[in-house]
Parts: structure tokens; sequence; C-alpha cells
């Protein structure tokens, strides 16, 4: 009797733990998915749709604060239990990004930024900030500059703040990123032999007018597959 009821112990628990193992699957990527709020420490945890959510995350910012995610970028430190209930704290600036409301955001120079198209090829817009102080300055280093010898001038001890808007892909495949230029669209397509090779058959200035047409043929031609959690 006791061999009998181990038995049907060892089913049912075998059941239950290969009910576990199913409880994701993989779905083709539209505009109506939704990625996993939290997160991501590298591309990988992208692709596995496996970011570390709010709860896992150690701090006293408010959770339900609609600026619970820029307070908390804003900090040095970013500190959370991993998978194994372990703590761990990494400089903020480490992070990949994360998603909110299901959209993903990247980090590009000092902030995030939301990636509006999703595919094999990505395509986001980003501020690039950079700073310039004195010693750049063209006129630093003449004898004859009013500003380098003048000791009421300000220009000698203040940074330029400088901002400009570019467009990026990234490649979902290997998470490597390049700016929207000819040269990277060309790269990115070779990934597709028959698109890529009707894309060189055009003149360069229409080649540059069906950049954007051609990123999303292939999205459509190479449809991405992510792991998304069964709901119960």
């Amino acid at each position: 009797m006791l061999r009998i009821l181990g038995i049907g112990f060892i089913l049912i628990l075998s059941f239950s733990l290969s009910a576990q193992v199913g409880t994701e699957k993989n779905v083709k990527y539209t505009t109506d998915f939704k990625f996993e709020d939290g997160f991501y420490l590298n591309f990988n945890m992208v692709k596995r749709n496996s970011p570390i959510p709010p709860a896992r995350i150690i701090t006293s910012i408010d959770r339900s604060s609609s600026e619970f995610y820029s307070d908390l970028l804003r900090s040095n430190l970013f500190t959370f239990f991993d998978g194994n209930g372990v703590k761990q704290q990494i400089n903020t600036s480490k992070i990949w990004g994360f998603s909110r409301n299901g959209v993903l955001y990247i980090k590009m120079s000092e902030g995030f930024h939301r990636i509006t198209i999703v595919g094999g090829i990505c395509h986001f817009v980003a501020t690039i900030v950079s700073y310039q102080n004195p010693y750049n300055d063209p006129y630093y280093g003449n004898p004859y500059s009013y500003r380098r010898y003048n000791p009421y001038s300000s220009a000698q001890n203040r940074t330029t703040k400088n901002q400009e808007v570019n467009q990026y892909l990234l490649d979902f495949e290997t998470g490597e990123t390049y700016e929207y230029e000819l040269k990277s669209v060309e790269i990115l397509l070779m990934k597709d032999v028959e698109l890529y090779d009707e894309y060189m058959t055009l003149k360069k200035k229409k080649k540059k007018q069906l950049k954007f047409y051609y990123l999303r043929k292939f999205n459509e031609r190479n449809p991405i597959y992510l792991p998304v959690k069964n709901k119960f």
C-alpha cells in the first residue's frame, strides 16, 4: 500500500513540475505586445522578457507613484533582490533600460528613450548630451585672445552642455545599436539576402528615401518571438 501511495505521489509531483515548466510560451511580436514591467540590466533580459520587477527593488520610493521610475533612476545605486533572493547592488548607470506599461525604453547618453519601432530592426530617437570645457575653446591657446587673459571672463570656468537629437537602430538579435545611416541599414538588411539584394539595386538617393520602408519590410519578413507568461 505504501509503495502504491509513493508511486502516486511521484506521478502527481511530476505532473505539477511539468505544468510549472509550461508557464511560458513564445509569441510573435505585434504592436499589441506588452513587455513585462521592470528594469533590464542587459539586453539578454530584454530578449527573455524577464526584467527585475518593481517588487524586487529595495527602495524607499513609493512604487505606486507615477514618478517611481524617474525618481529611482535619478539615484546613483540600484539595489534589488535577484532570482535567488540574494541582495544585489549596481550603479544605476549600468542599467540597459526598462519597460513601463508594456513599453520598452533604452538607456542612451544621459537619458532613457522609448523604442518606437520594435522588431528585428528597432528604431528610436534619442537626445545625446555632450559637454565642452574652456580647454576646447579655439581661443584658449591664442596669446592675443581677450578671453584667454581676461580675469573677469566667466568663459574660462564655464562648461557648455550641448544636446543633439539623433535617430538610432537596434539589432534585436545582438543588442547592438547603430546610427540611422545608409551604411547601417545596408549592414542590417544583410540578414535577409533577398531583401538586401533588392535594396542594393537602388540608386543612392532612392536608398536614402526608402530606408524606413525597407526597415519595416525587413520586420514584416523576419518577425521576432518573445516569451510571455501564461495567465492562470
